[in-house]
Parts: structure tokens; C-alpha cells; sequence
């Protein structure tokens, strides 16, 4: 651990403790920052990882690429990591390096307001207290608020109801009529687990998904005691996982008529596996493939070739007290409703009141789309970083890298704050500019502006989400903190 000076480090605050918040709270303790503090609104760490426990839940990115490239994994239980398995990871991190007594649980920020005369953060819980820090790092995801649709009557209905990210376990779905309300990466993983069990099952398909089969399989005691023995072992598995991914991403980028060979492929794994020929024709999309988020599973179709599962691609006219009626008229009376609407991704800090310079708030700096200088600091609020923000999203790699380099360079800006006690760290609105229409540009050849209304898209139809090159240049580009990119603001007095 780098021995530092306490009295000139700032005091920071992070804002979730997810694989961002976490992660990042580690490097801080490694660099030797001590005056940190986590707030986590739950009750428990995890993120999404904690909120999601459908049946099936997992990561669609290998796990030894979904974990930390410091805190190495062997004994992963299969090529995909498990939710459970994710959540282990997470809550071991926390105890071996000793985050425990730096995290506030049941701590939900409402509000966090600048103070310029002061060059300070307050943050308002929604328990009413009040907390300071010259530092706030938000760590709050990009999936955390569950998107519920706005469908008429949904109060209305007398049976059971809930979202895929809020699941009711103590609600026993056998032999229950059943609707499923959207057929994203949620419901991907649910839907099969759950239509074995239930009487029937409604599945309501506004869209269609791109599903490719899913390279999963148990890794062998031996292969894990290989990636124990010999640890450079696991990193060049690792190594060869990062390369693998990371070739997809000229596809997603620059040359998506790639693509249309795992279309092909996706075709032929609905036609082995659906006989149906009315399911077979709804399930197949008609937009280019990886406009929307590519989905990955070995039992999507056999279960949409139930027959109990009922594909439903009429759009939804209403939900009434005894299930759920569509446009044409056809009526579906079911026990219980199931949301798998996936999240707000573009909704970037809500439900969270953020207030800068000049009394703007960031929903006033972000009304035409969320931008922020290398996804991390928006100019008008000094001394905010934000991991996983705008435009940091992927399609075709692990989100951990991405994160990992927002690490190095939020470290590096916290190291400039050390040499200039009191001082912050505002980005310059030309250099912010000048970034994000590099980001828009690359955007615009891309896949995702073939034209599908994605959640990749915000309210104004920008893609606010996504990383538009390689991780690698992600990662290049963030190596290091540019004062130059900066105003620095002078302390008080």
C-alpha cells in the first residue's frame, strides 16, 4: 500500500457498492486514500447482482473476464458466472481487503448539491442527514431503476404481479397461468426455467431478439486446479477471452454486414429447435442483428416450442383485474403477471437530485442527451466522477475492463487534487464538447443507428450508452488525467 499524507487527501464519497463501487474503493485503499466512505441503499453489496435472483439469472460475459484483473477467480463453477457466484465474488472482495467498516448500508442519497464557496459535496440521504465530501464518485449502474411500461389498468389487476429484477420468491409459480410482459435478456434466462412449472405461459412479445447459442459448459475439477497451480494459466485464458471478445467489436462498429454470419446462425438454431411455424415466423427479427442487445442461450427456443407457451405478438390494449387483454381483442386471463421490461439504462444517477455550479442540475445540463468527458466528469460539477457513465457501455466485451480504466484515471485526478489541497476539478465545457462529438461520430456508423428503437437509445433517440471502438482504446485514452483538460478551481479563502 502507497504510504500518503492524510491531511492533504480529500475526503471522497462512493456512491454504490456494486463491481464499480467496490472496485474502485479497493484502488483507493491500495493508493493509500483513507478517508472513504460507501453508501449502499440496500442492505447488502452486489448491485445488480444483488437485485437480480429470477430463476436462471447469470452473466452473458465469461467469468474469468467478468471479475477483477486483481483478485483472480479459479474455482468459477462454470464459463458463465452464476448470479450467486457473482455475488460471492463481490462480498469476498469486500471482506479480504477489508471494506466493511467504510460501507453505510440502508443509506439512499436523495440529493448532492455543490457548494462552491466551499469547494464541497452535500449530500442529502433520504433519511433527512446530511453528509459532506470535496469527492463524489457515483457508482450506481446503468441497471438499477427497473423500467415498468405504462399500460393501462395495471392497478387494476387482483393477481400477482412483479418485476423480473424484483422477483417474488415466496410466490410458487406451478401450475399457475402465467403472462410474461417482454423478451429481453431477463426473460431470456427466466422464461425457461419457469415454463416447465407453470400451467401456461403468456409470453408477450413486442419485438424479437437476436439469440445465439451460448458457449456455456462446468468447468472440470482439473482445468480449476490448473488455474490454481498455474496462474499464469488463468491469465492467458483471461488473455485469449479479452481478444476473443474484443475482435467483435470492428462488427458492432464499422463493418456490421460481419454480423449477419451469427445472424445466419441464429436462424438455424430457432428452425432446429422451434416446429411451430407461426412462433417460428414472430421469433425470427426483422431488424439487422445487434442493433438491439445480442442475446445468448442453449434454451430460449426449446421452450418457446412449449405448448404451453403461447407467443403473443399482438400489442397489449390493457390489464384488467383478471389478466391481460390485446388490441385485437383477445383476452388472457392468468394468476400472475411477470415484468421483464429490463431498466432505465439511460436514466444516468436517478432517482438522485445532482446540482452544480450555478445552482444547474445535471437533469438542466443533460437535457438534450448525458454526456460526460470519457464517460467520467461532466463540466459545471467539479470533483464528480462517474463510473459507468455515458457512453461506456459495450455490446462486446466485459463492462470490468471498462471499469478498471475509469479506476486509473479517477485515481490520477485524485492525485492532482493531493498536490492542490481544497481545490476541485471542473472539466472545460470546449474540451467535454469536442470529446462527445468524437464519441456521436463514431456512433453514427455504427449498428446501433440501423434503425430499431433500443434501450441503447435515450427519449430523443441518441445513443447515450454506448462505446462506439475498441476497449482498448477505451483504455488508452484513460491512462492518464490531462490537467490540461481541467479548470482547476481555487480553495476557499
Amino acid at each position: 500500500m502507497t504510504q500518503q499524507n492524510s491531511s492533504t487527501q480529500p475526503s471522497i464519497i462512493i456512491i454504490g457498492t456494486g463491481f464499480g463501487g467496490l472496485g474502485m474503493a479497493i484502488q483507493l485503499k491500495k493508493a493509500g486514500f483513507e478517508r472513504v466512505t460507501l453508501l449502499e441503499k440496500d442492505s447488502q453489496v452486489g448491485g445488480t447482482w444483488r437485485d437480480n435472483t429470477y430463476p436462471g439469472a447469470a452473466c452473458d460475459v465469461q467469468s474469468h473476464f467478468y471479475s477483477y484483473s486483481f483478485e483472480p477467480k479459479h474455482d468459477w463453477s462454470r464459463k458463465f458466472g452464476l448470479q450467486h457466484e457473482l455475488l460471492g465474488y463481490m462480498e469476498h472482495c469486500v471482506e479480504k481487503y477489508g471494506l466493511g467498516n467504510q460501507i453505510r448500508f440502508n443509506c439512499e442519497v436523495a440529493e448532492a448539491t455543490f457548494d462552491e464557496s466551499l469547494n464541497l459535496w452535500s449530500l442529502r440521504l433520504t433519511s433527512g442527514e446530511t453528509l459532506e465530501a470535496q469527492v463524489v464518485i457515483t457508482a450506481t449502474g446503468q441497471l438499477n431503476q427497473p423500467a415498468w411500461p405504462d399500460i393501462k389498468g395495471m392497478n387494476d389487476f387482483e393477481g400477482t404481479c412483479f418485476h423480473s429484477a424484483r422477483w417474488d420468491h415466496d410466490y410458487d409459480l406451478t401450475d399457475k397461468r402465467v403472462a410474461v410482459i417482454g423478451t429481453g435478456a431477463s426473460a431470456i434466462q427466466f422464461v425457461p426455467e419457469i415454463a416447465g412449472k407453470v400451467q401456461s405461459l403468456s409470453l408477450f412479445q413486442r419485438s424479437a431478439a437476436w439469440v445465439l447459442p451460448k458457449a456455456d459448459r462446468p468447468f472440470k475439477r482439473w482445468e480449476q486446479t490448473l488455474f490454481k497451480v498455474i496462474p499464469i494459466w488463468d491469465r492467458l485464458y483471461r488473455y485469449l477471452i479479452y481478444w476473443k471478445n474484443e475482435s467483435r467489436g470492428l462488427a458492432f462498429t464499422r463493418f456490421s454486414r460481419l454480423l449477419d454470419i451469427f445472424a445466419r446462425q441464429a436462424k438455424t438454431e430457432a428452425t432446429k429447435y422451434v416446429s411451430d411455424p407461426e412462433k417460428l415466423k414472430h421469433i425470427i427479427p426483422d431488424y439487422q442483428i445487434g442493433c438491439k442487445r445480442i442475446l445468448i442461450s442453449n434454451d430460449w427456443y426449446p421452450a418457446i416450442n412449449r405448448p404451453n407457451l403461447d407467443l403473443v405478438t399482438d400489442p397489449i390494449e390493457k390489464i384488467d383485474s383478471t389478466g391481460v387483454q390485446t388490441r385485437s381483442g383477445d383476452h388472457y386471463p392468468v394468476d400472475a403477471i411477470i415484468f421483464g421490461t429490463g431498466f432505465r439504462a439511460s436514466e444516468f444517477l436517478s432517482p438522485i437530485r445532482v446540482t452544480g455550479r450555478g445552482g444547474k442540475t445535471l437533469n438542466e445540463a443533460w437535457q438534450d442527451g448525458a454526456v460526460a468527458f470519457k464517460g467520467i466528469t461532466v463540466s459545471g460539477f467539479p470533483n464528480l466522477f462517474m463510473l459507468y457513465g455515458p457512453n461506456t457501455n459495450l455490446a462486446h466485451n466485459s463492462i470490468l475492463y471498462m471499469l478498471e480504466s475509469q479506476f486509473n484515471y479517477v485515481l490520477d485526478c485524485l492525485k492532482v487534487l493531493q498536490k492542490y489541497p481544497g481545490a476541485a476539478m471542473d472539466v472545460r465545457k470546449d474540451r467535454q464538447e469536442r470529446y462527445s462529438s468524437v464519441v456521436q461520430q463514431g456512433l453514427e456508423g455504427s449498428v446501433w443507428s440501423s434503425g430499431c428503437n433500443s434501450w441503447y437509445l435515450d427519449a430523443n433517440g441518441k445513443n447515450t450508452l454506448n462505446w462506439p471502438g475498441f476497449t482498448f482504446s477505451y483504455r488508452f485514452s484513460t491512462r492518464h488525467a490531462d490537467t490540461a483538460d481541467y479548470q482547476l478551481l481555487d480553495p476557499p479563502g
